[in-house]
């Protein structure tokens, strides 16, 4: 017995909807039948750590700790670069060595640009 070509490209289509769907379609039927209409006491409750909230709950901060967290992922990330640099230290041809040097050179260029601009200064 010969199987269609188009059969397992249909069962195929037909998981690759369903695995989507089924979780929406069970959270619709949830909300459906277990959620309150409307809300109430129950729903209004304080929940997280069993404190009521004070104060407003948006904290303004100003735009350099953002600038200062994102330099510092930013050097992070380039670190870890480095880390198969320096277990391969002795193992590696020139043109890689100078290629981390290149690397290297670029990193203390972008912290000596963002020192420039002031983006270190917390007291600014």
């Amino acid at each position: 017995m010969k199987v269609n070509p188009y059969f397992f490209l249909f069962i195929f289509t037909g998981v690759a909807v369903f695995f989507p769907l089924a979780p929406l379609a069970m959270a619709w039927m949830w909300r459906r039948f277990f959620q309150p209409a409307k809300p109430g006491p129950d729903k209004n409750a304080t929940y997280e750590c069993g404190i009521e909230a004070t104060g407003e709950a948006r904290v303004q901060f100003k735009s350099q700790y953002y600038i200062y967290c994102i330099i510092f992922l930013i050097f992070d990330v380039e670190a870890i670069f480095l880390i198969p640099f320096a277990v391969a230290f002795t193992s590696i041809p020139v043109g890689a060595f100078v290629g981390v040097m290149i690397f290297l050179l670029l990193l203390v260029e972008g912290l000596v640009w963002a020192w420039s601009k002031g983006s270190l200064n917390w007291t600014a």
